[in-house]
């Protein structure tokens, strides 16, 4: 009996799948499949473990003879240290652009919404469309419902699809050889792509922001004029949204393959950046909607995203000069 057949004998005495095994193993149920069918063969690390989890000696593993099982007190491993193999590194980038683009989309698809919504007041207010400013917010709001669901069904999906890679955030691994160099390679070349978009989405932001000001200036107390500024801004916002998601999640993902920037092992001073900065960045968010349905003032409430902008790149350079000085 080869190691193939004895693998297969061991995880069907356990009731175990590939599946099964392959977790305990912290390897793809690709390799288990391979070992099984003798198209390749476990490292030793991998043997010893098996050995401990089925109870065998390594001997009965390794030699090709039936031989004396060798009883052992079976175990379970602790923390493995799963290999990401290139085949499985590669489909994990894939799916990470795939996610990218559905995600950004679904983003994009929402702030599309939120432009109609604005489209149909500025109509309602310019008396382009002869209905009451409740129809034309009610119609508008339906949009905006209508834009989130479609939004909706393309980002669940998506993100249940891409759980299944979340044992990179949740367990520990290492790149078998050859990876990380290629991973490495394939980053640098998306750094420009990365620069250029992020630098577009800026741009574009920077136009929006210009182009508010020029309509309040220019058009005095014109209101249809107004909200038709902020529509524009707004969809200039949707396309460097787009730009920033998607370039940002596909860098994100050769980040988590290398164990770099916001993947690399954190130290306590990293969380408390981590901490700092999601609450401050909801508490914007929270003042951000108050002003605008309590006050009405989605005019003006837009400031508070150019001006939260500055403060939070003060707050983070402090707070990084503390951790750089421990």
């Amino acid at each position: 009996m080869i190691l193939a057949d004895k693998i297969i004998d061991e995880r069907k005495k356990n009731n175990w799948s590939q599946e099964d095994l392959a977790d305990k193993l912290g390897v793809s149920r690709q390799s288990v499949s391979k070992w099984e069918s003798a198209q390749s063969i476990p490292d030793l690390q991998r043997i010893l473990e098996m050995s401990k989890l089925f109870g065998v000696s390594t001997d009965y593993l390794l030699k090709d003879e039936e031989g004396d099982r060798g009883n052992i007190e079976a175990e379970e491993p602790g923390e493995i240290c799963r290999r990401v193999p290139m085949e499985e590194a590669n489909a994990f980038l894939a799916e990470n652009e795939s996610f990218a683009k559905k995600v950004s989309c679904g983003v994009t698809v929402i702030l599309a919404g939120v432009v109609m919504l604005l489209t149909a007041l500025a109509l309602q207010k310019g008396a382009v469309i002869s209905v009451s400013e409740q129809t034309a917010a009610g119609i508008g709001t339906v949009l905006l419902l209508l834009s989130i669901a479609a939004a909706l069904a393309i980002i669940i999906p998506a993100g249940l699809a891409y759980s299944k890679w979340s044992w990179l955030d949740e367990k520990p691994f290492e790149t078998e050889y050859g990876v990380d160099g290629a991973v490495r390679v394939r980053d640098e070349r998306f750094q420009g792509k990365f620069v250029k978009s992020i630098t577009i989405g800026v741009i574009i932001i920077m136009l929006g922001v210009m182009g508010i000001v020029g309509a309040s200036l220019l058009s005095g107390s014109n209101e249809a004029v107004q909200i038709a500024a902020v529509a524009v801004f707004m969809t200039l916002v949707a396309i460097a949204v787009y730009l920033f998601i998607n370039a940002g999640v596909v860098k994100a993902g050769y980040a988590k393959l290398l164990k770099e920037g916001d993947y690399a092992p954190k130290k306590p001073k990293d969380r408390v950046v981590d901490t700092v900065t999601t609450v401050y960045w909801l508490l914007v968010s929270a003042g951000f909607f108050a002003w605008s349905f309590l006050g009405n003032a989605w005019d003006k409430s837009w400031l508070i995203w150019p001006i939260a902008g500055i403060v939070y790149a003060v707050i983070a350079a402090i707070l990084n000069g503390a951790r750089g000085n421990d």
